[in-house]
């Protein structure tokens, strides 16, 4: 679904149009694309929620993956078209942040769109447009007071702060996805340019992703089976 101007329906545009000030968050489902566009800044920053574990749907040759229907919205979003007409001078965003879970699911959506951009849109890649947002993984309180952590080392070192000398009870939430944090807290650690961290992706980060998203979704067993196996630890229940 298209808007007047031909842009997709789901995209909660911003009021800037000044692409050096502005940014579109591109967000894995709808349930944290709605809590996205609650706590955004509508000033600089622009919405599109996506799809959720796209890679199980279609499993079939690399071009017809890249080229469905779930990826048009992100090609009408970002207003610079696609393949050799794509012009980068024409980008109606400064940035793109792709916003996915800190999961399996998250990774192939992550992995799948900085190929689909590495193959399609590689001046975006070359000219340092597309970032990865980085959620906490943890939210440590004791009382009023909570700290924020993005991997273990960060949770163990704030459970101590907040325990303190006294050794205080601390709760530990895991957030097991975007979807489970409102609005404000999405904002506060990971929109708010004052305090979020992000990844800005390099050609290099780019390739990579494209060479696992042969692996997984081409037709050779062996070497997926391989890939797998070598990363076993780091992509538990790999679904292919």
């Amino acid at each position: 679904m298209t808007d007047g101007v031909g842009l997709p329906g789901k995209l909660a545009d911003c009021y800037g149009k000044d692409p050096s000030k502005t940014e579109i968050y591109i967000v894995e489902g709808d349930s944290a694309g709605g809590s996205a566009k609650q706590g955004r800044d509508s000033a600089f920053q622009a919405i599109l929620p996506l799809w959720g574990k796209m890679l199980n749907v279609e499993k079939s040759r690399v071009d017809r993956v890249l080229g469905n229907d779930k990826l048009t919205p992100v090609v009408k979003a970002l207003g610079a078209g696609i393949g050799e007409d794509f012009d980068v001078e024409k980008l109606r965003y400064g940035r793109i942040v792709i916003m996915a879970d800190a999961d399996v699911d998250g990774s192939h959506i992550r992995t799948l769109l900085l190929t689909f951009f590495f193959r399609f849109m590689k001046p975006l890649i070359e000219h340092g447009k597309v970032y990865i947002a980085q959620p906490p993984l943890f939210k440590i309180s004791r009382g009023k007071k909570f700290l924020y952590a993005f991997d273990e080392a960060q949770r163990d070192e704030a459970i101590k702060e907040l325990a303190g000398e006294n050794n205080a009870k601390v709760d530990v939430q895991r957030y097991k996805g975007l979807g489970e944090m409102n609005a404000d807290q999405l904002w506060e650690t990971t929109m708010d340019p004052a305090t979020r961290t992000m990844k800005r992706i390099e050609i290099d980060d780019a390739a990579s992703a494209d060479e696992t998203f042969s692996i997984l979704m081409g037709d050779k067993v062996e070497p997926r089976r391989q890939f797998i196996e070598q990363n076993a630890k780091s992509v538990v229940n790999l679904d292919v």
